[in-house]
């Protein structure tokens, strides 16, 4: 059985479509006892407007995205909540998509989304530079990237990665640590090249010894497992005694498989996270992170949406650089490694 139109409800209550119509969209404009016998009609029938229909022959959906790169990593979901309170205030819904980490599936949800005619898309990208973006903009669907940088086409929220990864290697460094590893990738994510040569810096600046870079498949909790296993098979001579990981969930996983191949945590190894997930500081061991502002960044990147999507005229794109700060836990203690306090 099909559910009921504006005839059905037209007829049931017989009026003109078009008084159905206003009933729904102008009832200031109706009769009383003409508005009250179609509200009657459509309560008997059932009938549920198609909303999206209505809104589509307008040009453009009720609804925000947000295609991230990984749903399972809660700094993600902590950023749409800060979106979502934004679009909730404007009378907007918002979609979640989960890009995996992957830029084909990436690319099927921004085609999805354009056709749904969504009123504009935040993204976490893998590739800042894809070229979907600028063509989805040029068709009249606004972008903004979120938790990374862009170019003048674009508005963009995002973290000095650069300054958190120096933040977190100069914390391991001021604890006495010269062999250091860096567990992040895949190196396509600029969040991780980022954070990578902030790392980087800090050592060369202090004339430490290069980073042992452990390169993961994905930013996830069992490539975390993976490098600790690596991590522990490397001979004891040139094992590092600290790893600063490019995400927290890596992190996590690092400091599981420490804990059963039973390596202290920070005593055999200390680690830094990135992100300060609520999980972070709830480990068995609380994890050192460096935090970013993660619903702040997702409110703002929706309100600079909405402001293109809604006054694209004269809208000049804005790039909004957040500063990160290092919170330190128990996984790194402030110890000099030759027993010296």
């Amino acid at each position: 059985m099909s559910a009921p139109s504006m005839k059905d409800v037209a007829a049931h209550a017989g009026v003109a479509v078009g008084t159905v119509s206003n009933v729904l969209n102008h009832p200031e404009l109706v009769a009383e006892s003409t508005r009250k016998r179609v509200q009657a009609a459509i309560a008997e029938l059932g009938f549920v407007r198609n909303e999206s229909a209505r809104q589509l022959r307008g040009g453009t959906s009720r609804t925000l995205a947000y295609v991230v790169l990984d749903t399972r990593n809660p700094f993600f979901t902590d950023v749409a909540a800060g979106a979502q309170r934004v679009a909730e205030d404007a009378g907007l819904a918002m979609f979640l998509c989960d890009g995996g980490e992957d830029p084909t599936r990436q690319a099927r949800y921004l085609d999805l989304l354009e056709q749904q005619r969504v009123e504009g898309i935040l993204i976490t990208p893998v590739d800042a530079g894809d070229p979907r973006l600028a063509a989805l903009a040029r068709r009249g669907t606004p972008v903004v990237v979120v938790d990374r940088g862009a170019g003048p086409d674009r508005c963009s929220v995002s973290v000095d990665d650069v300054l958190g990864g120096d933040l977190a290697a100069s914390h391991l460094l001021d604890a006495g640590h010269r062999r250091i590893a860096f567990v992040g990738g895949p190196r396509s994510i600029g969040q991780v090249t980022d954070r990578l040569a902030g790392a980087e810096q800090a050592l060369a600046r202090a004339g430490a010894e290069p980073l042992t870079v452990l390169e993961t498949a994905r930013l996830d909790v069992a490539e975390g497992r993976r490098a600790g296993e690596r991590l522990a098979g490397l001979p004891a001579s040139r094992r590092p005694t600290a790893a600063f990981c490019a995400n927290d969930m890596l992190a996590l996983g690092l400091l599981q498989q420490a804990v059963r191949l039973g390596l202290r945590v920070p005593h055999d190894l200390a680690i830094v996270g990135y992100d300060d997930i609520e999980f972070a500081a709830a480990a068995a061991v609380p994890l050192t992170s460096v935090a970013q502002p993660r619903q702040l960044l997702g409110r703002t990147a929706a309100e600079l949406l909405l402001a293109e999507a809604r006054h694209p005229e004269g809208h000049v794109h804005e790039q909004r650089v957040f500063e990160p700060e290092l919170v330190v836990r128990e996984s790194t203690s402030m110890r000099r490694l030759d027993g010296v306090a």
